[in-house]
């Protein structure tokens, strides 16, 4: 069972808003810390009780956490590029941010249930599809590197410390409302009338609708114990960029196919598929199909991204 109140970091973000209003819905007393600047009436609609535009370090933990008894942390790099640019920037954010986190938790929450967003960037590049969460992490870029380091907390203060913690190894999450990655780039491209795309389009992801990583994270909240359990983050469904383009040319209107430069992006792996029975076993399944998610994302942005 999870206490009240629940607090949800980087609650501003894609991923935070979507879990804050999850477990709002739920009947929760939800606050909310981290960047962003929106009104009562924005943030009350996703859910939260409370909002404070802070940056997430054990000061502002304490000042504004509420003795939860529940945390979700989402705050932190969501970038590879970002990483590639900012090392240091990106390791303050998912690094330091988290170790505020697992902190605040063992001198002020003790009894608190503690969820990590990772990434399957920790995974690099791996030979064999899907991956387990077994699978040896060798991360490609800062990005990967630095939520790997966040997970070793969370095991480290688990172990150390006897907090309860879960971690989740988001794959490629999308929806309407992301304003980046490859989904909103090529919808920008395509207005100003460009049609080439990093890599080969042969690329494969494994591509989770914002509500459904969500609800995977809510979910982790009941599996968090001092063992700190990985959960990948996918459908186990790998699809190429390539066909994700098509289908969202397609949605878009467009007769016309996606070209590609052949370069690869630094940092990126080639293929990123979960293997998701671990997550499948704890009564989580995914409810989005891909075709149906990305011709959403595109009507979203036709109608104005609003």
């Amino acid at each position: 069972m999870i206490a009240d109140p629940c607090l949800v970091t980087g609650a501003y973000g894609f991923l935070g808003r979507h879990v804050a209003r999850l477990l709002a819905a739920s009947g929760h007393r939800v606050v909310g810390l981290g960047h962003g600047s929106w009104g009562r009436t924005e943030w009350s609609e996703w859910g939260l009780a409370s909002w404070h535009p802070t940056d997430v370090t054990l000061d502002a933990l304490v000042t504004y956490g509420n003795e939860p008894g529940a945390i979700v942390h989402c705050a932190g790099g969501a970038s590879v590029a970002f990483s590639m640019a900012h090392p240091y920037e990106d390791f303050r954010r998912t690094v330091d941010s988290t170790a505020a986190v697992l902190e605040f938790a063992r001198l002020h929450a003790r009894g608190a249930r503690v969820v990590l967003a990772s990434s399957a960037g920790v995974y690099g590049e791996v030979p064999a599809a899907p991956i387990p969460e077994s699978a040896p992490c060798t991360p490609v870029s800062p990005y990967g590197a630095h939520k790997k380091m966040a997970e070793d907390l969370c095991r480290s203060f688990s172990k150390g410390g006897g907090l309860s913690t879960a971690v989740v190894r988001l794959f490629s999450v999308y929806g309407p409302g992301l304003r980046k990655q490859l989904l909103w780039d090529a919808c920008e491209r395509l207005a100003r009338g460009e049609n080439s795309f990093f890599g080969t389009g042969g690329e494969v992801r494994d591509w989770l609708h914002v509500e459904d990583a969500a609800a995977l994270l809510v979910a982790a909240l009941e599996s968090a114990s001092a063992d700190c359990p990985v959960f990948n983050g996918g459908t186990g469904v790998g699809t190429s960029v390539r066909d994700v383009l098509g289908t969202l040319f397609e949605a878009l209107g467009r007769t016309d196919k996606p070209n590609f430069s052949a370069q690869a992006r630094t940092g990126d792996p080639s293929t990123l598929v979960a293997d998701a029975s671990r997550a499948f076993a704890v009564g989580w399944r995914p409810t989005y199909v891909w075709q149906d998610g990305i011709s959403a994302f595109a009507a979203w942005h036709l109608a104005g991204a609003r």
